[in-house]
């Protein structure tokens, strides 16, 4: 007897197309074989199975009804709630829109929190990065006595900081997101079973404001040392 299964519990039973089932259908067996595959969008809201067989075969088993129903407002809703089951006492109803209300006020939550701990994390890596201009600040200025030394130029010396710090917060932008989008696809892939969605023109955005922001703090940050004339530097550090 031809079934269809769903990709994914065909994954978890290990089948494949030719591979035999045997289902029992109120103590009655039932061997079947595999003869398509197809793939369910489960997010859907409908009415979805894993296992589909052909007609013919269940129509006198015990069965349960399963029918979707749309209504305008939440109170045309609970009247025809109370109809249905006023006039039908065994059936059951569920309502969805409380279901998807409460799932996304539940996402709603978890991404306020999300974004509040990444505006945490990117105010501590301003902080991190300040301290870290700061600290070379001493590496930066003897570079610069360095090059003035040898003739280089105001200008010759504010492109080679640039080129330095233009370089510094393009690798570390590009690290960070690499590190952010893999594991973002890890945890899609491994915990919620589903592929992740990158925004790149977000990303792109991002990367080109942190490059300038680092590139903005760091040529602020060192624009004494190549105002300053070689003497005074090297006294100001001695």
């Amino acid at each position: 007897m031809p079934i269809s299964l769903e990709v994914d519990i065909a994954e978890e039973l290990n089948v494949t197309l030719g591979d035999e089932l045997t289902f029992n259908v109120q103590g009655v067996p039932m061997t079947t074989e595999v003869r398509s595959l197809r793939r369910v969008d489960w997010q859907r809201i409908g009415t979805n199975f894993f296992v589909v067989f052909p007609p013919g075969v269940l129509e006198d088993a015990p069965q349960i009804y399963a029918m979707l129903s749309r209504t305008e407002s939440s109170d045309q809703a609970a009247s025809v709630q109370n109809d249905v089951v006023s006039a039908f006492p065994n059936v059951s109803i569920i309502d969805l829109t409380l279901v998807l209300r409460t799932a996304q006020d539940l996402f709603s939550k978890l991404g306020y929190v999300i974004r509040v701990m990444a505006l945490f994390s990117v105010l501590t890596g301003l902080l991190v990065l300040m301290g870290t201009l700061l600290v070379n600040r001493y590496q930066r200025a003897e570079e610069s006595v360095l090059l003035k030394t040898l003739g280089a130029s105001r200008a010759t010396v504010l492109k080679i900081l640039a080129v330095e710090y233009l370089l510094l917060g393009a690798l570390a932008t590009a690290a960070g997101i690499g590190l952010a989008v893999g594991a973002g696809g890890l945890l899609a892939y491994f915990v919620f079973d589903s592929a992740i969605a990158v925004a790149w023109s977000d990303l792109a955005l991002t990367f080109v404001v942190i490059v300038a922001l680092v590139l903005g703090l760091g040529l602020f940050n060192s624009r004494s040392l190549y105002d300053q004339s070689p003497r005074a530097v090297l006294n100001a550090e001695a």
